[in-house]
């Protein structure tokens, strides 16, 4: 065990003993995301390197602490790369970090068409609540007997545990890639979404903002013409594509700029709902990710937003986080969430309140 690593022991077990809470922090990027931020800082950026990178093997391992920025930038350098898009919001010299990635969970716009952060954690190593350091998963894809603990911290807000190090799938670069354009209003984006959804086609990526339908492919060569051809639209320049997908990804894009009181709420539904007219929208992932702008007068209630929808609400961003920035858990899901929280931190040093006020 190296110095840093053993610094970050002695602390989080010093905390277990006395009670108390810590904040772990990588680099910051994330702080406006979640309910609230509770407790001593504890920095995980001396967890510093890549452990080991196998790119015939498709498989990354890093510690905790290394900038997302560099676990790229090396992916990059053997055309590789992390198709969730997790999103760096490093404004103001923040630095996003590949254990924050992992334990805030957040995906960019391919998310729908290659799956989310979750799906791509081999494997991971943990400091838990009792100062112990446990390790899940592996290197492989078939690595898992027993619960796949390693994927459950993806989006738990370091609430079970600080992340040490992770292992994770990546996947080479595809070798063509398109955005194509159409005026749509909402109910025909979304119908033609879906109809597109249930063809050979080689989507990855879509947007619909104010009666524009934006839609990304990417595949081989031959697969981009065809579907060039069946789906028509006009072809969006190179250069202004990969400026729009970034601007989406990391929410710099001229709707995410909130005026004051604004708040930034997400909704996750099936991508068949419906058109909302909650007020005005983005759609992302085909049709399952809508985000919403509300104004300071609409105090936002997550449960009546769904509007007897099945899925969940996030309010995402906001200056006023009394009303629960999270859809509150069913019974079943909060009994099985508290009883994680008790093994892998029976104390409750970390993250306090960082998911639910009392959680």
């Amino acid at each position: 065990m190296d110095t840093a690593l053993q610094n970050i022991v002695e602390r989080v077990r010093q905390a277990a003993s006395t009670g108390t809470p810590l904040r772990l922090r990588g680099g910051g990027s994330k702080d406006f995301y979640g309910q609230s931020l509770q407790g001593e800082v504890l920095d995980t950026r001396p967890l510093q390197g890549i452990v080991s990178y196998e790119p015939s093997e498709l498989v990354i391992t890093v510690r905790a602490g290394t900038s997302l920025a560099e676990v790229e930038e090396v992916l990059a350098e053997r055309g590789q790369y992390l198709p969730f898009e997790p999103p760096h919001f490093a404004a103001g010299g923040a630095m996003a970090t590949a254990g924050g990635m992992v334990a805030a969970g957040l995906n960019g716009p391919a998310r729908a068409s290659v799956g989310a952060v979750r799906d791509y954690v081999l494997g991971a190593q943990l400091l838990n609540g009792r100062a112990e350091l446990l390790t899940f998963g592996g290197q492989v894809m078939k690595n898992v007997a027993g619960y796949d603990v390693s994927r459950l911290l993806a989006g738990s807000m370091g609430t079970l545990g600080l992340l040490v190090e992770v292992s994770l799938k990546v996947l080479p670069r595809a070798v063509a890639e398109a955005t194509l354009v159409f005026e749509l209003d909402e109910a025909s984006a979304l119908k033609q979404l879906n109809a597109w959804g249930a063809q050979p086609l080689p989507l990855n990526a879509s947007c619909w903002q104010d009666g524009r339908l934006t839609v990304r492919l990417r595949g081989a060569q031959a697969a981009i013409a065809a579907a060039k051809k069946t789906m028509g639209g006009q072809v969006m320049d190179d250069g202004q594509a990969t400026l729009l997908w970034n601007a989406l990804r990391e929410q710099t894009a001229p709707f995410f700029q909130l005026a004051a009181g604004e708040s930034l709420v997400r909704l996750s539904v099936p991508d068949t709902t419906a058109p909302l007219n909650l007020g005005p929208t983005l759609i992302e992932w085909h049709g399952a990710q809508r985000w919403l702008k509300l104004a300071q007068a609409q105090r936002p209630d997550l449960g009546r937003l769904l509007a007897g929808n099945s899925g969940h609400a996030t309010l995402f961003r906001t200056t006023d986080k009394s009303a629960g920035v999270f859809t509150p858990l069913g019974a079943p899901l909060e009994r099985i969430s508290r009883e994680l929280k008790k093994q892998f931190d029976p104390a409750a040093i970390f993250n306090r309140g960082r998911l639910y006020p009392d959680f």
